[in-house]
């Protein structure tokens, strides 16, 4: 099945920014080395909704990301994140109300767990020389642990954690700073199937624990989307295929125009996706 993706599906007419989108972007289109990774990209995210980006490979998830995480500037059109539009503000203050999990943490040392999240609070990989965290950041910590099911997390440290723990441990470090958006880039990457679910448990778990959070989670597996998913975004070589609420997004239809083959969707009792292709 061959075609030129089509005009994106449940996207609204292009409008001024409006600061109910945790996320707002318009025209977006990315240009690196004379490639376009993104092309006229429109997608707007509601504050405190969850939402799931899925795609082929190379069609521009990361980026896409990185733009919406403030660390990369479009070649066209405007990005607005938290009602801040990109070129208009300080990066670095509205980083701090991002937080960003990445299955590739290039953390060196062997940081307690507590440590790791303690991190979060300064934005950085190590523990900044001579920063002493007061009573309060160490509570926060604690408590960050345990929401992500490491109530004995004491005896872990980064080099001999799981993957699993390792996840959860960068899900507490990304919240520490008490973010306003978080953005997930494929959080289950190298889980064993126990891993996974405790993890897509964590991330059920957000809406409840952190009210008011929007998230953005990036994966390839249809299994691995959480259940407290609202809104999905298909990409396709750089261009959105679709964009809405995830049970009109997550069907047959759309799905198989975004991977360029017959897929057949399908959400079981139980909340979950599954995809056959």
């Amino acid at each position: 099945m061959r075609s030129t993706p089509s005009r994106p599906r449940s996207m609204p007419d292009r409008a001024g920014p409006s600061d109910s989108f945790a996320i707002d972007l318009r025209g977006v289109t990315f240009i690196r080395s004379g490639r376009t990774l993104l092309d006229d990209v429109d997608l707007q995210v509601g504050s405190g909704q969850q939402w799931a980006l899925l795609g082929p490979n190379g069609a521009g998830k990361s980026t896409l990301l990185q733009i919406c995480s403030a660390t990369t500037f479009p070649s066209r059109g405007t990005a607005s994140i938290l009602g801040s539009r990109m070129g208009r503000v300080d990066l670095r203050e509205l980083r701090r109300s991002i937080g960003f999990v990445e299955a590739c943490h290039p953390l060196g040392s062997s940081l307690p767990a507590h440590e790791v999240v303690l991190t979060g609070a300064t934005g950085t990989i190590e523990m900044v020389p001579h920063w002493v965290p007061d009573d309060r950041q160490h509570e926060r910590a604690e408590m960050l642990l345990k929401s992500v099911g490491l109530e004995d997390a004491g005896a872990l440290r980064w080099r001999t954690m799981s993957q699993g723990e390792r996840a959860r441990s960068l899900i507490a470090r990304a919240l520490m700073a008490d973010p306003r958006l978080l953005l997930l880039d494929e959080p289950s990457t190298g889980l064993d199937l126990v891993g996974r679910e405790i993890m897509l448990r964590t991330i059920d778990d957000l809406p409840s624990t952190s009210p008011g959070l929007t998230t953005l989670v990036v994966t390839h597996h249809f299994e691995e989307l959480p259940r407290a998913t609202t809104h999905a975004a298909l990409l396709r070589a750089g261009r959105i295929v679709a964009a809405g609420p995830v049970d009109e997004v997550l069907t047959s239809e759309p799905v198989s125009e975004c991977f360029d083959h017959p897929v057949t969707v399908e959400r079981a009792a139980d909340g979950r996706w599954r995809a056959s292709a």
